[in-house]
C-alpha cells in the first residue's frame, strides 16, 4: 500500500524541525525565506524581541515592474535588496532559514543574492 504524503504538512513539519536549531539574535539575525506560486518574500528578524528588521519581496516597489516574479533571477533580486537594506540598518552577519524548502533553485538564488550584496551567513 502507498501512502501519499501530504506537500504542505510534510513542509510544516520539515520547517519546524528547522526553526528548533535556527534562532535569530541581535547580533545575528535570521534571514527567513518564503516561496508562493507567483512571488518570492525574505525577511531578516531578531526572534528575542519577535520583530522584523528588514523585509523584502517581488513585490517591493524597487522590484515590481523589473523582472517575472517566479524565477530565479527575480529571487537573486530579492536577495540582493535585502542585503543592501540589511547593511544599510547595520546588520552584517545572519542566520539563513529555508523554512523547510529544499536549498535548491529560488531559496538558493535569495541566498545567493544577499551574499553578493554583501551579507555574511
Amino acid at each position: 500500500m502507498i501512502i501519499k504524503r501530504d506537500r504542505k504538512k510534510w513542509r510544516a513539519e520539515k520547517r519546524l524541525r528547522v526553526r528548533k536549531k535556527i534562532t535569530g539574535t541581535p547580533e545575528r539575525p535570521r534571514l527567513s525565506v518564503y516561496r508562493s506560486l507567483r512571488h518570492i518574500y525574505a525577511q531578516v528578524i531578531d526572534d528575542t524581541r519577535g520583530e522584523t528588521l528588514v523585509a523584502a519581496s517581488t513585490l517591493d516597489p524597487a522590484l515590481r515592474g523589473k523582472v517575472r516574479s517566479g524565477n530565479r533571477e527575480a529571487a537573486r533580486m530579492v536577495g540582493e535588496l535585502l542585503g543592501q537594506k540589511a547593511l544599510a540598518k547595520g546588520i552584517k552577519k545572519v542566520v539563513f532559514d529555508r523554512g523547510g524548502y529544499i536549498y535548491h533553485g529560488c531559496v538558493a538564488a535569495v541566498a545567493e543574492g544577499a551574499r553578493a550584496a554583501g551579507l555574511e551567513f
